[in-house]
């Protein structure tokens, strides 16, 4: 396997942040230095590269820093924050599992292109963040090569090593050194041969070495190099500047991007997250012990999965159960006499729960009885393994191997290396459950028998397919005992070192399905800095602290999945049904909901609290047409919307009433100075926090599997199905030359490009371009001048590949790029000077709408043999959310309707009482349409009684008073094409024909199809 990266909006506006800061900054690559200013004979050999100085002055930095700031509406520096002896220290705020180190990677490749700046070190705090920096320099190398025309050369600093160094300071390109702090602030000899003149290193020492190249500093989790002993460390290194990155600053210095866990979350960048949590409950007047793992929903009777104590020939075992209303567990137990009186008299699948004859009762989670820690530590191993397979048995066909990691409390309580399969107590039980479980679910029967799968499962031992790794495992004196290391190889168990490449490094092999390590062990070496996309579990075998936050351990399993193919699981239609983190917690659901929420908002301190027309007014809103700063007036308009529709209270915090509207997508219409900021105004609302806005963490037990019917089986059905059950492709054919004429006319008439102008220091002139040079888009080179300080119209400062950004912006090629803006007006072409990035973005823009246009006015279907399989509504339903389900329903395909959306909701109730409706089904996502514009998933295929309406089959989407606000212009182009996938679909059936349409509501679905005519 290997992973694929593309461009993804949200990263490169975290590198735009942190090179926007310097704009005005000469390009001056290749700037020579000597190695070792002490030396009397220097020749070349011993010369190097280093990082230019910044040419700008403080207060031209402050002003770039200000302008980032204002555009992402950030708080604005009042000055440049001072740290480790340098004057430019920047923070980036990116939430976990978004990609941080992809960003700081891309920032060194642009910040080399932009400003020739090529000497970087990437500090690190621990050897696990270490290993996972070098191996993302790894994989994303072809990455960046494709995208920048050049590799960059990377090491880790090694004492022993120093000839890396020396390429470092030599080289030219791009030199990126990883650099953990214990190189350099511990008190290990080897640690200080940093500062040391070394007989194998030209009688230098490396510290001076470094710091000749000015260096730029990336500081990777900065929360952890905060001490004095640190700070004074760095600055030895003497860097051009710092960077910080981290989900968690401790200490902000100047903050130039922000992506926190709200934002995250709500774009679905990261996992959604649900948990299954334990409680100990005491029953008054029993010791009977019981443990209600969960309620399943069945097409006839729901059934608790209840574990208790049962009577053996040799004695007394817990096992675990599943039963239904009216069961004796006395019986069940083989005479127990705890159990006397314990008759299942009700099971509950909406609320989780069971009632008992003698009137206890017990929710999902709960124990009771004899719990030790063992028992719910055991629980906990199980819970695991369940929730393991459940997802397993569903992504496993998609190409998707799921991990799941266990924080535990004691290494031994894993690893015993006095043992002679050195497993520990938890290793033991995991083997032990892991066989039961796995025995149960081959054996069971299911609607969709995954063989493959089944197989699968089969085929890898307990013993193989769990590991662990341990910071204490690279220092034991127990690794190079040959008797221990012999013992584990017999075990059929891969060795310390081994598990050390697989778990830190070897990313791609952990994620193939080849590699039977599927569960991970660790105490607290997979902390910040390790993740693997594909852990979809995690399981706290260990006491609450305060050490670690359950944010920083969550945040392990946040990024988005990969399958087989290296591919991101990042399909806006499914995002968040493929990619959910469960937590096993050692808490109840609700505490450990609670004090995630706590965590998350002690993190968003930054974040405004009030809308009020203070905030909203000079709020700079970003369009496609460029930024638009609101008035006073406007700010006044939107504070008086928000109050006269509830959505603000007495004291200008946000309601609920607003982000249920918003969900639903039901939020009044702003005030007319506003709405044609309609995007950009929600997005600034959005940005108070409240407490609404807080990830929605589900509890996990409610997730069940929502079955097909009878009705899904109805002739009606199936008919209406055979009629939409196709897979078409789309062409598009159009005449090149239309699209350049019309591209042409609009750009003419439309594209408006505003001009920068900066306060420029001495020494930095612009050199004259041809107007040939111009037209192939080779942008403005640097001269020397003489010293002084001039207000100048800056054009460029860096060479720009006009036509690749913006072929690449429009998937167009270049020569038809050439072809348009060779022809445009010498007036608007010049624009390109005033400001390139402007001219880019906004020729993409004019462009991409002159190219849907033609597409969608030229798209054609045509349909293919390849049919959908009853998969899709089997796998759609295999979990889903019962805490607020629907009314059991009569016409639908599913006894249930589970939807978060308001507008579908009262859409189904109508629909299941309406006498003209025989059956109806709310379409999986798998059910999708192929568009110029992506893929579409239409919502509702009904089928009507014969003579009651005049179009007996209807595919409807549903939207409420106002579009998705987000994504408005595209889902308008993939209704269209909608439109023309099903007249293309009628052609090709004689009988009756499937009537498709957008319907805000039941009496519009019944206005369309004729009802009672």
């Amino acid at each position: 396997m290997k992973l694929k990266f593309k461009i993804q909006p949200y990263q490169t506006a975290a590198v735009d942040a942190i090179a926007d800061c310097f704009a005005g900054q000469a390009n001056t690559a290749g700037i020579r230095y000597r190695i070792d200013p002490g030396r009397q004979d220097m020749s070349l050999e011993y010369t190097g590269f280093k990082n230019e100085e910044l040419h700008l002055t403080e207060h031209q930095v402050l002003d770039n820093i200000q302008t980032v700031q204002q555009r992402q509406n950030l708080p604005l520096s009042s000055c440049l924050e001072s740290s480790a002896g340098c004057r430019v220290n920047l923070d980036v705020e990116m939430e976990t599992g978004t990609g941080k180190t992809y960003c700081y990677i891309k920032t060194m490749f642009e910040l080399n292109q932009r400003y020739g700046w090529s000497k970087f070190i990437i500090v690190v705090p621990s050897i696990a963040i270490r290993e996972g920096v070098y191996k993302s320099l790894e994989i994303t190398a072809d990455h960046f090569t494709e995208s920048y025309g050049k590799k960059a050369r990377f090491f880790i600093y090694n004492s022993r090593q120093l000839h890396q160094l020396e390429s470092f300071s030599s080289d030219a390109g791009i030199n990126i050194m990883v650099i953990n702090i214990q190189a350099f602030n511990a008190t290990a000899k080897d640690n200080l041969r940093i500062y040391e003149e070394l007989d194998d290193f030209q009688s230098r020492k490396p510290i001076d070495v470094i710091s000749s190249n000015r260096p730029i500093l990336i500081l990777d989790e900065p929360q952890k190099m905060e001490g004095k002993k640190t700070l004074d460390a760095l600055a030895k290194f003497t860097p051009l500047m710092i960077l910080r990155y981290s989900a968690t600053h401790r200490t902000t210095y100047n903050k130039v991007h922000r992506l926190d866990a709200l934002d995250a979350y709500n774009h679905k960048l990261v996992k959604k997250i649900n948990a299954r949590g334990i409680t100990v409950k005491g029953l008054a007047g029993t010791n009977a012990y019981l443990y209600l793992e969960s309620i399943e929903i069945s097409r006839n009777a729901p059934v608790a999965r209840l574990e208790m104590e049962v009577r053996q020939g040799h004695g007394i075992k817990r096992i675990l159960k599943r039963l239904t209303t009216g069961r004796n567990l006395y019986d069940e137990s083989n005479g127990l006499d705890q159990y006397r009186g314990f008759v299942l008299s009700e099971i509950n699948g909406n609320t989780d729960t069971v009632e008992f004859s003698n009137g206890h009762r017990l929710t999902a989670g709960e124990a009771t009885g004899d719990v030790t820690e063992t028992t719910v530590r055991r629980i906990q191993i199980r819970e695991t393994i369940t929730a393991h397979i459940e997802k397993e048995k569903l992504l496993f066909s998609k190409g998707i191997k799921v991990l799941s990691l266990f924080f535990i409390d004691e290494v031994v309580k894993y690893r015993d290396y006095s043992q002679s399969d050195e497993n520990g107590e938890y290793a033991r039980i995991f083997e032990e459950e892991y066989r039961q479980l796995v025995s149960e679910y081959v054996e069971e029967e299911l609607e969709l028998d995954n063989h493959e799968y089944r197989s699968y499962l089969k085929g890898i031992s307990p013993q193989r397919t769990h590991n662990g790794y341990f910071s204490i495992d690279r220092k034991t004196k127990h690794l190079a005992d040959p008797k221990i290391k012999k013992r584990g190889e017999e075990a059929g168990l891969t060795d310390d070192v081994d598990a050390y490449d697989l778990i830190l490094k070897d990313k791609e092999r952990l994620l193939s399905f080849e590699e039977p390590v599927r569960f991970i062990f660790s105490h607290s070496a997979l902390r910040e800095g390790w993740d693997n996309p594909n852990v979809f579990v995690m399981c706290m075998l260990k006491h609450s602290d305060n050490t670690i936050s359950r944010r920083q351990e969550v945040g392990r399993g946040l990024r988005l999945a990969v399958n087989q193919h290296g591919e991101r699981m990042d399909n806006p239609l499914n995002v968040h049904d493929i990619n959910v983190l469960t937590v096993v917690a050692n808490e109840s659901y609700k505490d450990f909901v609670d004090n995630l929420q706590k965590e998350i908002t002690g993190t968003l301190s930054e974040r405004p609290r009030l809308a009020n027309k203070e905030y909203f007014t000079n709020k700079v809103m970003t369009t496609e047409s460029g930024t638009v700063t609101m008035t006073e007036e406007q700010a006044t308009d939107l504070e008086f919307y928000l109050i006269r529709h509830g959505y603000i209270d007495q004291t200008y915090k946000v309601t609920e009433l607003y982000h249920q509207d918003r969900k639903a997508e039901t939020i009044a219409e702003l005030p007319e100075s506003l709405m044609p900021y309609t995007p950009q105004v929600i997005g600034l609302i959005n940005s108070v926090f409240s407490e609404a806005q807080l990830p929605d963490v589900a509890n996990d037990r409610q997730q069940k599997t929502n079955p097909l019917n009878g009705n899904f089986r109805k002739k009606e059905f199936r008919e209406l199905w055979k009629r939409i059950n196709r897979k078409a492709i789309y062409r598009v054919d159009f005449d090149s030359e239309e699209l350049i004429t019309n591209c042409i006319r609009t750009l003419d008439k439309s594209l408006i490009v505003s001009r920068l102008t900066y306060s420029i220091q001495s020494g930095i002139q612009l050199s004259q371009v041809s107007d040939q040079q111009l037209k192939q888009g080779k942008g403005f080179q640097l001269a020397e001048s003489k010293q002084e300080t001039h207000k100048v119209s800056v054009y460029s400062k860096v060479s720009y590949d006009l036509l690749g950004k913006i072929a690449e912006n429009t998937k167009l090629t270049r020569k038809t790029v050439s072809a348009i803006l060779s022809k445009i007006k010498s007036e608007v072409f010049q624009q390109f000077q005033q400001n390139p990035e402007h001219f880019i973005a906004e020729a993409s823009r004019l462009i991409n709408e002159q190219k849907a246009s033609i597409v969608i006015e030229r798209l054609c279907y045509d349909p293919v043999a390849e049919e959908y399989d009853i998969d899709i509504f089997i796998e759609a339903q295999i979990r889903q959310d019962f805490s607020q389900p629907s009314e059991k329903l009569r016409r639908h395909v599913y006894d249930y309707l589970v939807s978060d959306s308001k507008v579908e909701r009262e859409f189904a109730k109508e629909l299941d009482a309406s006498d003209e409706v025989v059956v109806y089904a709310k379409l999986p996502k798998g059910f999708q349409i192929p568009t110029p514009v992506g893929n579409y998933n239409p919502d509702w295929a009904i089928s009507f009684k014969e003579g009651s309406v005049k179009h007996i089959y209807f595919v409807a989407e549903t939207k409420g008073t106002m579009s998705t606000l987000q994504l408005r212009g595209i889902e308008e182009r993939k209704i269209d094409c909608a439109r023309k996938f099903f007249t293309r679909l009628n052609e090709t059936i004689d009988a009756e024909k499937v009537q498709y349409d957008v319907v805000t509501d039941f009496g519009k679905l019944m206005e369309i199809v004729g009802g009672g005519k």
